[in-house]
C-alpha cells in the first residue's frame, strides 16, 4: 500500500468484473471504512440484443457524424470506428483518462455485446492507445463511517444513466439517456423495467417525481418536458418557448411547480395544473445553468457550468439574480443544499468543494481530497452532511464531507462509477447513485 506524502491512502484499481454475455449482473458491495468486501450474484434478469446482432450496416453507422477525431493507426481502428460511432463520438476515447486492457473490456461490455476476438482485438487496441492515466488512481481516505452499495446493471446496454432518483414508493428511476428510455428498480424484487420514450433521440437528462407518482424528465435534445405515467407507460409532452432549448434538471418546488435548467441560458418552469410552460434567461449572456435545488422557502438555486455564478430564482416573478463567485475559473457544475439553505457546489475544473452564504454572499471553499483534477461533480446533501463523487479518478470516489468537522472520509465505488453526473439523497439519509459509463444504478446505504 502506497502513501501519498498527504498520508491519504492511494488505493489500486478493485478487480474489475466482466459482465456476462448472455445477462447483467447484480451485484453487492459491502464497504466498511476503507476496506472492501465483494459478493456477486448472478440474477435471470432478461439480457438485451447486441448491437452486432441487430444489423446494423456500415452504411448506417457512416451516416453516424461522430468520427470527430482521427483514431491511431491499427487493426482495431477500423472496427472501432465502424461499431463505437454507432452510439458516441470517438472523442469519448480520446479524451477519456485511458484504462488497462482488462478494465477497457469491463467498459466496453457494458456498452455492447461483442464476439471474443473482436472484443480482445478490441481491447488491445484501446489499452495500447490510451492506457490508465498515471495520475487518475484515486486517493482513499478511511474515517469511522459505514456504508453498504449496492449496484444494478441496466437492461440496456449503453444506456448511459445520467441522473437517478429515489420515487415516494421505494422504487428507484432513472433516465436511459442514450438508449431514449427510462427505467424502474424494483428494489425488493430486483425487477427492472424500461419505458421506451415515443419520440426519438428525445436523450432523457433529468427526472423528478410529482406528488401523483408521474415521474417527470427533460428531453434534452427535443426540447420538452415530459411526464411519464408509469401505470399506463403514456408520456404527455410539454414543449419549451420557442428561442429556449436543451431543458436539463428538473426539480419540484413545495408548491408542485417543475423547475429545470436550460442549455440555452433559461430556467424554466412548468406549471402541471395548467400545462403553462415559461423560461426566464439568465442576466448574463451565454451562461449554461446546470444544476438545480430549492431551498425551504421554495426559492430555485442553481449552478452555473459556463461562468463563476450561481443564481437564485424568484419564485413568484421568475425574475434572476445572479451571485458571483471570486474565482474566475469556477465552473460549478452540481449543487446541493443543507437546512440552513447554504448552497453547496462541486467546482469541477478545479477540484474543489465550495460553499455560498445566501445571507451574507461569503464563500468558503476546500481542496477535494482527490486535488486539482479530481473533478467533482455529483453531490448531495444530507443533512449537515455533504456528498459528492470525483468523477476523475478510475474508479469514481464516493466523498463524505463534515460541514461541521470539515472532516472528509471516501470509497471506491465497486463498479468504477464511470463518471457519476447526478446523485440525489433518498428521505432516509441514503444516496442514489447514476453511474453513467459503466452502465449502473446505485443504491448507498449509509450507517446512521
Amino acid at each position: 500500500m502506497n502513501l501519498r506524502p498527504d498520508e491519504h491512502t492511494l488505493w489500486p484499481i478493485p478487480t474489475p468484473f466482466r459482465p456476462p454475455q448472455d445477462g447483467p449482473e447484480y451485484i453487492r458491495h459491502f464497504a466498511e471504512g476503507g476496506n472492501l468486501m465483494r459478493n456477486r450474484i448472478t440474477t435471470i434478469l432478461t439480457t438485451t440484443a447486441c448491437l452486432v446482432a441487430a444489423g446494423l450496416s456500415s452504411s448506417a453507422l457512416a451516416q453516424q457524424d461522430r468520427r470527430d477525431v482521427d483514431l491511431p493507426a491499427g487493426d482495431a481502428k477500423p472496427l472501432i470506428e465502424g461499431v463505437c460511432v454507432g452510439c458516441h463520438q470517438l472523442s469519448f476515447i480520446t479524451n477519456s483518462v485511458g484504462n488497462s486492457q482488462e478494465d477497457w473490456s469491463t467498459l466496453v461490455s457494458t456498452m455492447i455485446a461483442l464476439p471474443d476476438q473482436q472484443l480482445d482485438t478490441i481491447t488491445t487496441y484501446l489499452a495500447t492507445n490510451f492506457p490508465k492515466k498515471a495520475d487518475s488512481y484515486p486517493v482513499v481516505i478511511d474515517g469511522p463511517h459505514k456504508v453498504s452499495i449496492t449496484e444494478w446493471m441496466l437492461p440496456t446496454r449503453g444506456s448511459r444513466p445520467h441522473d437517478p432518483i429515489e420515487a415516494h414508493d421505494g422504487s428507484l428511476w432513472w433516465t436511459g439517456q442514450f438508449a431514449n428510455r427510462l427505467g424502474r428498480i424494483d428494489r425488493e424484487t430486483g425487477e427492472l423495467k424500461e419505458f421506451p420514450l415515443d419520440v426519438p433521440n428525445s436523450n432523457p437528462h433529468g427526472l423528478d417525481e410529482d406528488t401523483e407518482g408521474n415521474i417527470w424528465f427533460t428531453a434534452v435534445a427535443e426540447r420538452y418536458v415530459g411526464k411519464l405515467n408509469p401505470s399506463t407507460g403514456e408520456v404527455t409532452e410539454y414543449h419549451v418557448p420557442e428561442g429556449t432549448r436543451g431543458p436539463h434538471t428538473p426539480i419540484f418546488d413545495q408548491n408542485g411547480t417543475l423547475w429545470f435548467t436550460m442549455q440555452s441560458g433559461h430556467v424554466g418552469r412548468v406549471d402541471p395544473a395548467t400545462g403553462t410552460v415559461t423560461a426566464e434567461k439568465t442576466p448574463t449572456d451565454g451562461t449554461y445553468p446546470y444544476g438545480i435545488q430549492v431551498n425551504s422557502k421554495g426559492e430555485p438555486w442553481y449552478v452555473d457550468f459556463r461562468g463563476p455564478r450561481i443564481g437564485q430564482v424568484d419564485p413568484v416573478t421568475g425574475k434572476i439574480t445572479e451571485h458571483e463567485l471570486p474565482n474566475a475559473d469556477s465552473r460549478p457544475r452540481r449543487i446541493a443544499l443543507t437546512p440552513d439553505d447554504a448552497v453547496w457546489y462541486t467546482d469541477y475544473p478545479r477540484g474543489r468543494l465550495g460553499r455560498f452564504d445566501p445571507k451574507t454572499s461569503d464563500v468558503k471553499e476546500w481542496m477535494s481530497p482527490g486535488g486539482e483534477k479530481s473533478r467533482p461533480y455529483g453531490i448531495a446533501a444530507v443533512g449537515n452532511v455533504i456528498w459528492y463523487v470525483e468523477a476523475y479518478a478510475r474508479p469514481n470516489i464516493l466523498v463524505r464531507f463534515d460541514t461541521e468537522t470539515e472532516a472528509f472520509q471516501s470509497w471506491v465505488i465497486p463498479s468504477g462509477g464511470g463518471v457519476v453526473r447526478h446523485m440525489v439523497a433518498t428521505p432516509d439519509g441514503d444516496l442514489v447513485l447514476a453511474c453513467s459509463a459503466v452502465n449502473h444504478v446505485a443504491y448507498v446505504d449509509v450507517e446512521s
